[in-house]
């Protein structure tokens, strides 16, 4: 439960609300982390919030952070040099992409951070025969994450972004991201399915590619909750009879449908 130091080693801008921080051990780093999991990040005097990793190199970690409260705020404005603390790795990785299957990758908004390290995953195998498609959806072109990996990603993979508002010069598609389901290139009796983004979202795409003939065991969900301990301790993070710090945040499809489908009202 003690945060262990690490140190700014860059600091990336994304969005006017999002940056990207790669953090380096200031001493002894924390065990291996697998795309999927969480650390808890710790910013002195301030608090600490669990973010899922969006990339893993070596003993370095990749965090993407959207500023929407007063930790990940100051989280937002650490510059390179500067410490925080971290514990972890937390909670359930996602599946490895297979060989010769399809990947398909959907994602709102920052949902694609977790899943960028499967994207990465899935280029980085050289005997990886089956197709990649990633598709993305967001509220309008300036919340795009990650426009330097784009071109590495389409050199050898598809992706498919669409918007809900367009900008004055945008070509790209309009509409809900369950809309580009029809044109992924991927075959659905030999597809694997990772949906991060709103939990509407991942209800509606799910519901899509069960309609299609993916099977609920191959569909695998990121889901978030208010993660405080990230041992399953406080109970903070319950969802029906998930722990989600300790049964999640990957979670099957066939175990994440019922308790999504309760209503919170």
């Amino acid at each position: 439960m003690t945060p262990v130091p690490y140190r700014v080693a860059d600091r990336r801008q994304e969005t006017a609300d999002t940056v990207t921080l790669t953090l380096a051990p200031a001493a002894h780093a924390l065990p291996p982390f697998r795309p999927g999991q969480f650390a808890m990040l710790h910013a002195f005097g301030v608090g600490e919030v669990a973010l899922s990793v969006s990339g893993i190199s070596g003993d370095l970690l990749h965090h993407t952070v959207r500023a929407v409260g007063k930790v990940s705020e100051a989280l937002c404005r650490a510059e390179p040099g500067s410490e925080i603390g971290a514990r972890g790795p937390y909670g359930t990785a996602w599946p490895p992409p297979s060989a010769d299957g399809d990947v398909l990758v959907v994602a709102g908004g920052i949902g694609l951070a977790p899943l960028r390290p499967v994207i990465d995953e899935a280029l980085a195998r050289p005997d990886r025969s089956g197709r990649l498609s990633v598709l993305v959806g967001y509220r309008e072109p300036a919340d795009q994450l990650f426009p330097a990996d784009l071109p590495r990603w389409r050199r050898r993979a598809q992706v498919l972004v669409t918007v809900d508002r367009p900008a004055p010069g945008w070509q790209g598609s309009v509409g809900l991201v369950t809309a580009l389901l029809d044109t992924a290139d991927c075959r659905t009796d030999r597809c694997t399915a990772f949906l991060c983004g709103p939990e509407p979202m991942m209800r509606a795409t799910a519901g899509e590619l069960l309609r299609r003939g993916v099977p609920a065991e191959r569909i695998a969900v990121s889901l978030e909750r208010n993660m405080r301990c990230g041992t399953g301790w406080c109970g903070h993070c319950q969802l029906g009879p998930l722990l989600l710090c300790r049964d999640g945040p990957v979670v099957g499809w066939a175990r994440a449908d019922e308790p999504l489908s309760v209503s919170e009202r």
